[in-house]
């Protein structure tokens, strides 16, 4: 029961981390109907720049250039990019941020290189007892800061300007047009924002138990895009559904891997994907996803 209770609070505090992430899928997809892949990539950027002004800076001053400087990476992707081919099919949109994605990884992966950089966290790496379960102390700040800022996003996208312009946009784009709502506007703010949570999650995740920043952090962001897919592509709350599902999945597999040997060494690495695809199975556009009706 030990075992079993602090896999599930390991895992809860994992997925909240991937809701952030996937809530960047789900903002930038409702906001200018484009699948990004940039998210890897934006993540390691965030979690290299804090990694290298940590040390000059500080550490609170280096997260907050790191959440900047993502935040104008993301921008600029989505005027210098996205903005130009404003119209073209989603397909095409999706593998330009493909190109997009690896041209950016391929650089961060040079200047990283072999290394492993470290973010001194002034919490470390020191582990806390809830009752009788343990788990680190990054996690458990990484579960409240998830908190607290998916509260603040549900609440400005339900209460403010913004909020309600994406909303109006991802029903009907012509007749939010039409009403004076300038979509540039909207999709560029969505791109800053997807960004800037992707930073958020990249200062956790490179903090304990995950040795520090290196080239593999990117993979992280491919698990959490499962997330997405299995809230459904264009639902704010299927992300935090989504992503507290993957956490655990992957959690729980990892915590019985020796139960597992049956499925392979390693299954906990793929089972995101696993559950992603079982559920599609049963509802293609995931659990919250809008299913599309076409008349005949």
């Amino acid at each position: 029961m030990t075992q079993f209770l602090s896999l599930l609070l390991n895992g809860v505090s994992l997925g909240a981390i991937y809701a952030l992430i996937a809530l960047g899928f789900v903002i930038i997809f409702k906001a200018s109907e484009v699948v990004s892949f940039t998210q890897g990539s934006l993540l390691l950027l965030g979690a290299y720049t804090m990694a290298r002004l940590s040390g000059p800076i500080g550490f609170l001053p280096a997260v907050l250039v790191g959440i900047l400087v993502t935040a104008l990476a993301a921008f600029l992707i989505e005027r210098l990019v996205i903005n130009r081919l404003r119209g073209a099919p989603v397909i095409s949109l999706a593998i330009v941020t493909i190109g997009v994605d690896i041209i950016l990884l391929t650089e961060l992966i040079r200047r990283i290189g072999p290394d492993i950089l470290n973010v001194p966290h002034p919490w470390g790496g020191e582990s806390v007892r809830i009752g009788g379960v343990g788990i680190s102390q990054n996690r458990l700040i990484a579960m409240v800061v998830a908190g607290l800022l998916i509260v603040v996003f549900f609440v400005l996208f339900k209460y403010s300007s913004w909020g309600v312009a994406m909303r109006a946009s991802a029903e009907d784009g012509e007749t939010a047009a039409l009403m004076g709502i300038r979509q540039g506007r909207v999709s560029a703010v969505a791109w800053i924002v997807a960004g800037a949570l992707a930073a958020v999650a990249a200062l956790f995740l490179v903090g304990a138990p995950t040795p520090g920043v290196s080239a593999a952090a990117y993979t992280v962001a491919l698990r959490a895009f499962p997330a997405a897919i299995l809230g459904g592509l264009d639902s704010t709350g299927g992300a935090l559904v989504g992503g507290l599902l993957i956490g655990l999945a992957e959690s729980f597999a990892a915590g019985y891997q020796e139960h597992l040997l049956f499925l392979g060494r390693g299954f906990g690495e793929v089972v995101p994907y696993v559950v992603m695809i079982a559920v599609l199975l049963v509802r293609p556009s995931g659990l919250f996803g809008t299913k599309e009706l076409t008349r005949v």
